[in-house]
């Protein structure tokens, strides 16, 4: 699976503002292919974050892109948003 990930932009590429939206287009990436294989879960993984950043947008993508998921891929998920947000 090809994977975005965010190590390659630093709190100066993203800024304080438009956090959100970066990630959520983070998101978008993963989920289309736009920048490689489509990867549902890290997909997942950054409309979660986006979400807890606040973007609207994210948390449904989150959610339809949930139902896609099996259980393991879902936990997966969450475990790598999870180690995401205590390493930023």
């Amino acid at each position: 699976m090809a994977r975005l990930d965010i190590e390659q932009y630093d709190a100066t590429t993203i800024g304080i503002v438009g956090q959100a939206d970066r990630l959520f287009d983070l998101g978008l990436a993963c989920a289309t292919g736009r920048d490689g294989a489509i990867d549902m879960v890290s997909a997942h993984k950054w409309f979660n974050i986006a979400a807890s950043k606040g973007s609207a947008a994210a948390a449904e993508r989150r959610t339809e892109i949930a139902s896609m998921l099996t259980k393991d891929e879902l936990a997966a998920a969450l475990r790598d948003a999870r180690k995401w947000m205590t390493l930023h």
